[in-house]
């Protein structure tokens, strides 16, 4: 198995690049497979949605559902898929980025009773605490 870098990811989801592109998908479509497949962390795809959203200007639901995409595609292995789809589907009905939703799930999937955060919208989402005064 081999893994995959968010720049890879990008570059084959985008096809915005002539150069990197065509390298992406043909390294993607000659090496990935059911029986193969490509491995995808947790990094990668928070990299991913938030090169999305700041650098191609797609919104949360089209970032989403790039995700979810990527989490049915069988040449691609993903890290704790259970744990991502349960963020995926969260982070749908949510107003925090994926990234927060992630991570608290990641955090609970290991024991943790709790995430303590700064931020306030992902304090919202079941499982984070509000650090404040």
């Amino acid at each position: 198995m081999t893994g995959l870098d968010t720049n890879i990811l990008v570059h084959y989801i985008t096809q915005d690049d002539p150069i990197q592109a065509p390298l992406a998908s043909s390294f993607i479509e000659k090496n990935c497979s059911a029986e193969s497949p490509g491995f995808v962390n947790h990094i990668v795809l928070c990299e991913l949605v938030w090169v999305l959203k700041r650098c191609y200007k797609i919104d949360q639901n089209r970032a989403l559902q790039v995700i979810e995409q990527i989490l049915r595609t069988v040449q691609l292995e993903i890290q704790e898929p259970q744990v991502v789809w349960k963020a995926l589907k969260l982070a749908q009905k949510g107003q925090a980025d994926f990234a927060d939703f992630l991570s608290i799930q990641v955090n609970l999937a290991n024991g943790c009773d709790e995430t303590i955060t700064f931020d306030s919208a992902a304090a919202k989402i079941s499982g984070a605490t509000l650090l404040a005064r």
